[in-house]
């Protein structure tokens, strides 16, 4: 006969066991009478209002008022926060070069892109490439949108 403890019997009086040191740490605690004193008075009946600290974080203007933790030696923090003007957009290498499809349904060729009414795509110019918005096509020409600026190009026959 085998007098061995099955091994699910052992898992279950150490879960007990433990069970009994969590309560009997617990108990005190949780008996222990309310002490009120003249400073705090404490209550059984209260309301628990949770407030949330707010950060504040000030960029600095210079390395002596303070410096990027993680990056001690950047200068990026006192990079001034002026906006630089938009650059404007030159309309002049952009040219249409024919217009197709039906009355109801224009299509525009630019720069060898083709474009309808709210179609929006990259065009290539010596300059680099400049991303353009149809906005009307009408018979001999078309209203274009590039970095918020409204342009009409004409078409010319050759």
């Amino acid at each position: 006969m085998n007098s061995t403890i099955p091994r699910i019997t052992i898992f279950r009086i150490r879960n007990l066991a433990w069970l009994a040191v969590l309560i009997a740490t617990l108990l005190p605690a949780a008996a222990a009478p309310l002490v009120q004193t003249n400073e705090t008075q404490v209550q059984t009946n209260y309301t628990l209002t949770q407030v949330v600290p707010r950060s504040i974080f000030n960029q600095p203007a210079n390395p002596k008022e303070g410096c990027d933790p993680f990056f001690p030696t950047s200068v990026r923090p006192y990079a001034s926060a002026v906006v630089p003007n938009a650059p404007t957009t030159d309309f002049s290498s952009l040219s249409m070069q024919g217009i197709s499809g039906s009355l109801d349904h224009r299509l525009a060729i630019i720069n060898n892109v083709t474009f309808a009414v709210g179609d929006e795509a990259e065009v290539f110019t010596p300059q680099g490439r400049i991303r353009i918005r149809c906005i009307v096509i009408t018979d001999d020409s078309t209203v274009i949108e590039a970095a918020g600026q409204r342009q009409i190009l004409h078409y010319k026959p050759r």
